[in-house]
This record gives C-alpha cells, sequence and structure tokens, in this order.
C-alpha cells in the first residue's frame, strides 16, 4: 500500500491561512458598514441604520471566530 506524500499544514500555518481569508471577510464587514453611513448621508438613516447594524455584527462574528480559533491553537 502506497503511502500519501502530502505535506501536512501545522497548527500555526493552518491558522496564519485562515487569518488572510477571515481577513477578506472582515473588510467585507467594514464595507457593509460604509454603504451604511452612505445611505444615511443620501436616504433615511433608519436605512443606513440597518447597513451599520448589519457590518457589525458581520465584524463581531468573524472577530469572535478568530479568537475561538487563536485559543484552540494556544
Amino acid at each position: 500500500m502506497a503511502r500519501s506524500k502530502k505535506r501536512r499544514l501545522t497548527s500555526s500555518e493552518e491558522f496564519e491561512i485562515m487569518k488572510l481569508v477571515l481577513d477578506k471577510f472582515l473588510w467585507l464587514g467594514t464595507i457593509i458598514m460604509l454603504y451604511g453611513i452612505y445611505v444615511s448621508f443620501t436616504m433615511t438613516v433608519n436605512e443606513g441604520a440597518y447597513y451599520i447594524a448589519a457590518g457589525a455584527i458581520v465584524l463581531i462574528l468573524f472577530a469572535l471566530f478568530i479568537v475561538k480559533e487563536f485559543e484552540r491553537i494556544r
């Protein structure tokens, strides 16, 4: 039976790759919030507040996910 010659990543290497990917989602949350500010200025404040809240939720969820993974690796 032949052994697989695939290289396995260490936990810290996996975490570094995960940070690179999740960083993009954090940027997405920031862009959603900035769009909410734009909508607040151009339309109504209530419509903009929904976008700002959605962006904040995205930022909080992914920040918590990053912290949870960091704690798991430690």
